[in-house]
């Protein structure tokens, strides 16, 4: 019995990666949890230069969900060269490197400055769907031609698998994804946040001081869901799901979708020994039903005709 899983050629001891941007660089939940025992890491969405992020409030919680306009804060590729990704290296998980940028010349040169570490690096994670800055990110990601124009420029600067992390604000997402596998992507990663409000009925303002900001947990699984199995019927490039995971039925549901692995981010910020729970869940699950490979489940939906 094994839950190794595949995306493209990353072998991961198991399908559970903390998502960008809720778990820092590992160092945090290291105390809760020991970081070997996961699939893989992905780190605070990185830029060429450091950035503060937002102003003002920037978290907000929703009903079965929270929002959050943290805009992109992290201390800057090179501070993240010279200090964090030895420790992600050192922690045993699979390490994956979430690139943002501004426009096309920051993703390139971040790129470029990440190639040379590809003996560390198991993936780059392109997020090209952040919606909390005003350039770049989103911008870039609502459009199948920047995509499929980006990823081919960027592939031909490293050998590094690069996973393009998808915005879930788009009229069909299938698209979207069909720009990343023409571009050249090993995978796809989704989704990321939906772009949502809420209001202080005391002040008649929003509560995020961006006043919008990306919305996840558990509210956004069903849309994630369906969106994951839109992109697994639209390519042959792996799928990274992600939206709403909190438990193990969650993690089968999104492989049985078509995911070859899933994120987990806003349920660690409230029980953030979960993911480890759900590793060893998803062994007793394959245990008991004799499933060889957990892996097998992926893409297994049969849809009512």
């Amino acid at each position: 019995m094994s839950i190794s899983v595949k995306v493209g050629n990353v072998d991961l001891k198991n399908p559970i990666i903390l998502a960008s941007g809720t778990c820092g660089f590992g160092r945090e939940l290291s105390e809760y949890m020991d970081l070997s025992e996961l699939g893989a890491l992905s780190s605070k969405g990185l830029t060429l230069l450091p950035r503060d992020g937002n102003q003002g409030v920037r978290v907000a919680e929703t009903p079965s969900g929270m929002l959050n306009c943290v805009g992109l804060q992290n201390p800057g590729v090179d501070a993240f060269l010279a200090t964090e990704l030895d420790y992600m290296v050192d922690s045993g998980a699979g390490v994956v490197v979430n690139v943002a940028g501004h426009s096309n010349e920051d993703y390139i040169a971040m790129v470029e400055k990440l190639d040379p570490y590809k003996d560390k690096i198991d993936a780059l994670e392109l997020n090209f769907s952040c919606p909390n800055v005003k350039e770049g990110c989103m911008v870039i990601g609502s459009s199948p031609i920047a995509i499929e124009a980006l990823v081919s420029d960027l592939r031909k600067r490293t050998e590094l698998p690069l996973w393009i992390k998808l915005t879930p604000n788009v009229t069909s997402i299938a698209e979207t994804a069909k720009g990343a596998e023409a571009g050249g992507a090993d995978a796809v990663v989704a989704i990321n946040t939906m772009l949502g409000m809420s209001i202080d009925i005391r002040t008649r303002r929003p509560l995020l001081h961006n006043n919008t900001g990306g919305l996840s947990g558990p509210c956004v699984k069903p849309v994630a869901l369906r969106m994951v199995h839109d992109i697994y019927d639209a390519v042959k490039i792996p799928v990274v799901g992600c939206g709403g995971i909190s438990t193990y039925e969650d993690v089968l549901e999104f492989m049985i979708a078509g995911a070859s692995a899933v994120e987990l981010g806003t349920i660690t910020l409230v029980h953030p020994t979960r993911p480890v729970e759900i590793i060893e869940e998803l062994e007793k699950y394959c245990k008991q039903n004799q499933i060889d490979e957990l892996s097998s489940l992926t893409g297994t939906l049969e849809l009512w005709r």
